[in-house]
């Protein structure tokens, strides 16, 4: 089941607002709009750490720009088949799987008394008020505010994780478990190394871990494991703490950020350990996620949003100010709040007024930031757009996880390479860059050269450091590079040229075999010729060429999965280079 709308009515910021939702929806909007304010009226029905006092309506619970003395707050689910919740609310569900519950409260204008009622139905006409949110013992929200005690829940959680991980264990386990746990009662010294041995703290946090490696690849050099610094046996394991292992080195786990990736990471191993697959859920969770970004940098805020969209089992309302997690989303899963006048409303009710093609070109230009690569450890430089869209999509296809690395790609508009190495170089971040193989015509001479050979070659001599074999190939092979009469270099020439692209990969410069256009033909020609309805290569590299971002991102729409034969190719090498240089660091 889930919920598919909610209809707001004389609700704090919200006079009559209709909004539609999908299993994982991101809702954006400035301060203030009302995003708050929304998961608010989601609470009151469905959120159990609210008491039946905090349900009672208050003056700023009603519409704060008019005298309406009406609160409605209708939320529709669709496809209700759980067990658990047909064995509760059966009678209230239609046939089609749908049902309605619902919050109402009036003000009298003269006295000022407030009351309000709760209502379901399987009718939005024909709604039974009832007294009490029984429905709560298998329909749950779980709500995690902006501002939120991370420290407090971690500890508190870390008893489940426990109890998890020994109800999984297998009678040897026990066995060994309970020898251990005599140890631990005639023995003090060493007493962390002890509690090490219990399978089920042991195990405890492997699922924790797993999700935590999976949101960045900082996270795969330090482990979250249960510590305890209490010396009298009796209180050892139940005083267990979760603490940060690096090495050999056990640190208080104490950053928003890294508490923030934690959290979230217990919520989903807690969600996966609490059933089966097989099993039928004892009941179905909501999640409610305020600014999840916080304290995270941008790499981790778009992993983040992966994260929650793919791995939680359950429906998830995530509000945000990131574009980072935004651009992650699908146009029909966003949800834009904004103010017509006074009134806070969706746009298209939730359902996204954007066609699909303006909505990716419009967050295609505002990804285009090059302050990301303030926050790389690593980026991959490239000439334009369309190696952009290319490189970004071939990551995908050929399991380069960008994020997970801390990899940007960033194009440099041209072949303006240099300013930005220089300011990567001034960081300290690595990067490898990518140009075509051009060949220029020499100004006012019958001469052409190998331009972009040449390009690579500047860059190692203004940013690495003198290599002996590169200079000694230069001094031999460099004059190769131009001099010749005609566009097509003769094969002395293109042996030389040969050479240096080699050697420069050494520096994590590469250059294409022709351009980005020209290689991706070659690769690929029985594909880019159906897609482009000619046979001619030199045509079909024309079209691809005419208009080479717009042209990429038709191609790659249709046909990115094609991408992932190209793993061997000379095209994957820089991203595979990118990869390595990253994973080299663990």
């Amino acid at each position: 089941m889930q919920i598919s709308q909610v209809r707001l009515k004389g609700f704090r910021n919200f006079k009559d607002a209709t909004i539609n939702f999908t299993r994982k929806s991101l809702i954006i909007g400035c301060n203030e709009v009302g995003k708050s304010n929304l998961l608010y009226a989601l609470r009151i029905l469905l959120d159990g750490s609210l008491s039946l006092a905090d349900l009672e309506p208050q003056d700023s619970d009603f519409y704060v720009y008019e005298a309406i003395n009406h609160i409605e707050i209708l939320i529709v689910f669709d496809e209700v088949c759980e067990d658990c919740v047909l064995a509760k609310l059966r009678e209230h569900v239609s046939d089609e799987g749908r049902m309605y519950l619902a919050y109402r409260a009036t003000r009298d204008p003269d006295s000022g008394r407030k009351s309000y009622k709760l209502l379901v139905g399987h009718r939005i006409d024909a709604l039974t008020e009832i007294d009490t949110r029984f429905y709560l013992r298998v329909l749950n929200l779980k709500f995690m505010g902006s501002k939120r005690d991370l420290a407090s829940y971690i500890q508190r959680e870390r008893r489940y994780l426990l109890q998890d991980a020994k109800d999984r264990r297998e009678d040897e386990d026990i066995v060994r478990d309970n020898e251990t746990l005599g140890e631990i009662e005639t023995k003090l010294v060493g007493v962390n190394e002890s509690v090490a041995a219990l399978s089920y703290v042991n195990k405890a946090t492997d699922d924790l871990n797993s999700e935590l490696r999976e949101l960045s690849i900082q996270n795969a050099s330090q482990e979250v494991v249960f510590d305890t610094g209490a010396s009298d046996p009796s209180l050892f394991v139940d005083n267990l703490r979760l603490a940060s292992r690096v090495g050999d080195k056990t640190l208080a786990i104490g950053g928003d950020g890294r508490n923030n990736q934690i959290q979230l990471a217990l919520w989903t191993a807690r969600n996966r350990n609490e059933i089966e697959p097989e099993e039928e859920p004892l009941e179905v969770n909501i999640f409610c996620i305020e600014e999840p970004e916080a304290h995270l940098h941008p790499h981790q805020q778009r992993k983040l949003a992966n994260y929650l969209s793919d791995t939680l089992q359950a429906q998830v309302f995530i509000t945000t100010h990131s574009p980072q997690i935004a651009c992650e989303f699908s146009p029909d899963s966003i949800i834009r709040l904004y103010n017509n006048g006074p009134d806070t409303l969706a746009a298209g009710n939730g359902i996204n007024p954007f066609t699909e093609k303006a909505f990716i070109e419009f967050g295609y230009r505002l990804s285009i930031i090059p302050a990301e690569a303030f926050f790389s450890h690593l980026v991959l430089l490239v000439e334009g757009p369309s190696e952009e869209l290319f490189y970004k999509a071939l990551a995908d296809k050929i399991g380069v996880d960008l994020d997970r690395l801390n990899i940007s790609i960033l194009m440099v508009d041209g072949i303006g390479f240099q300013p930005y190495i220089s300011l990567l170089h001034s960081l300290r971040i690595d990067y490898v860059v990518r140009t075509d193989n051009d060949i220029f015509k020499v100004p006012k001479q019958e001469a052409y050269r190998l331009a972009g050979v040449q390009r690579g070659v500047e860059v190692y001599r203004t940013f690495s450091e003198k290599d002996d074999e590169f200079e000694a190939l230069l001094q031999q092979c460099e004059s190769k590079l131009e001099g010749f009469s005609a566009p097509q270099p003769p094969p002395e020439n293109l042996e030389a040229a040969k050479g240096i692209i080699q050697m420069l990969e050494k520096f994590d410069i590469f250059v294409a075999g022709v351009d980005l256009e020209n290689d991706l033909h070659s690769a690929l020609g029985k594909i880019t010729s159906e897609f482009f309805g000619v046979t001619e290569n030199a045509e079909i590299v024309q079209q691809m060429q005419r208009r080479k971002a717009t042209s990429m991102f038709a191609f790659l729409r249709e046909h990115s999965d094609a991408l992932s034969c190209l793993e061997d190719d000379l095209l994957a090498k820089p991203l595979l280079r990118c990869k390595q240089i990253m994973e080299a660091r663990l």
